[in-house]
């Protein structure tokens, strides 16, 4: 191996790689029992697709496009790693491997459109939803990427290299770009049938608490796995990870039983992923204190958001909106303000006697990407809708879309009722009619 690469290193960005795949199907259980029974395998679905999708076209031109050397501007990368041609086993970037590299930052691509899923859950139509995440990756994620993540001694991105602004794992490229997005596709597909009159309470809450519990896992490596190397950042951000997960969860709930009166698994469970949303950007600049401020603030921010669906009357299903726009531009901002300046970063917030210049440059990243994915979110979102049609008929969504897209259901309710009904013997003096009704669930 060439001077300069670390076996350890590798192998920490490697297994940091594999638990942010993780993150996907755990999304998925997360997701997925948020909704009702009918439409639980399209929500799993819609994010496994997204592992297939993205793979394929990250190796294509992804990879090229996010972090090839610069097109020009720090806009977009070019055209010299189609196909992962031209990278050898022995180059590197830092002390592992381009290809190590690669396959890391491949996992936060896959995630992020399989994030915007649940803004639409229970009326898209999976064909639509594939086209738009391979659309969706092309021509937002893999630029806004290329301005974040691609640093090249000032050659790189506009965003990250260029002018300073604070990323270190993706509250602009990830949350704050899948957020918005949601929030473009939920207005494009317009509300649920039955949205603010009909119950859409959660099916399974231990699938909720099972994803949120795969997600917290994974996001170690998320966020850790962004040092690109075994030292003391990624241990200081692996510690800010969990600091402000806990924080949050505390600051969900207690907002949660002051607003509503009960403190809620759902809540618990949202507040965890809020808080590992909110520290994403600034896990690798700030210190365990500043860590819980996030965590707390975060948490009773994001509680709070979710009921902006309900006074602005836009049905984003599983709160995309509240949780990834909100927490990842309420934790890039938070930068600003907490950045130590001894850890990840030279830059000092306005807590630790920066002034509010790295608040500014913050408030441009934010403020850019947001607008960048809501136009082109919108007008992809708006070109499948006016083509091939985005949402399912209102026949589809009442009746079930795992049925009319997948042709399956997540459970087989006929079966249970059919096998408890042998289980128990009919009362003494029940006619024969009355126990064949009893057994088809009628």
């Amino acid at each position: 191996m060439p001077d300069g690469f670390s076996a350890g290193d590798t192998a920490f960005v490697l297994i940091s790689a594999a638990l942010v795949m993780l993150m996907t199907p755990g999304l998925a259980f997360f997701y997925g029992g948020m909704v009702r029974v009918k439409s639980t395998l399209n929500m799993l679905v819609m994010s496994f697709v997204s592992l297939a999708i993205v793979t394929v076209l990250w190796v294509l031109y992804g990879y090229s496009l996010s972090f090839g050397p610069d097109a020009g501007a720090g806009l977009i990368g070019n055209l010299d790693f189609l196909g992962m041609q031209g990278i050898g086993l022995n180059d590197l970037t830092g002390t592992i491997p381009v290809t190590t590299f690669a396959v890391f930052q491949l996992m936060f691509a896959i995630i992020t459109p399989a994030l915007i899923s649940g803004a639409i859950a229970d009326r898209a139509k999976f064909g639509a939803w594939a086209l738009f995440v391979a659309l969706w990756v092309t021509i937002v994620y893999f630029p806004v990427a290329h301005w974040v993540f691609f640093f090249d001694k000032g050659n790189g991105g506009w965003l990250g290299d260029r002018n300073g602004v604070i990323d270190f794992a993706g509250g602009t490229a990830v949350h704050i770009n899948a957020g918005v997005a949601g929030l473009a596709l939920c207005l494009v597909l317009g509300k649920r049938v039955g949205f603010k009159r009909d119950p859409m309470r959660p099916h399974s809450l231990p699938l909720v608490m099972l994803g949120s519990g795969l997600l917290w896992f994974g996001w170690f490596g998320f966020n850790a796995g962004s040092a690109l190397a075994a030292n003391g950042v990624a241990s200081m951000a692996l510690i800010n990870t969990q600091i402000a997960t806990a924080a949050a969860v505390l600051g969900w709930l207690i907002y949660e039983k002051i607003k509503h009166g009960a403190f809620t698994t759902l809540g618990a469970a949202s507040g965890a992923v809020a808080g590992l949303v909110a520290i994403t950007p600034a896990c690798g600049s700030v210190s365990p204190l500043g860590s819980i401020a996030i965590g707390l603030i975060a948490g009773a921010a994001c509680a709070a958001a979710i009921s902006l669906k309900y006074r602005f009357g836009f049905d984003d299903s599983l709160d995309v909106v509240g949780v990834h726009a909100v927490g990842g531009a309420i934790g890039s901002l938070l930068v600003g303000l907490f950045a130590t300046g001894t850890v990840g970063q030279t830059a000092k917030g306005l807590f630790y006697g920066g002034g509010l210049d790295q608040l500014g440059k913050q408030a441009m990243g934010v403020g850019v990407v947001a607008v960048y994915s809501f136009v082109f979110s919108w007008l992809i979102g708006q070109a499948i809708h006016k083509t091939i049609g985005f949402r399912v008929s209102e026949d589809v969504e009442v009746a079930g879309i795992d049925q009319a897209e997948h042709a399956e259901s997540a459970y087989d309710f006929s079966a249970m009722g059919a096998s408890l009904s042998r289980a128990t013997p009919a009362p003494a003096g029940k006619t024969e009619k009355t126990a064949e009704k009893t057994e088809v669930g009628a």
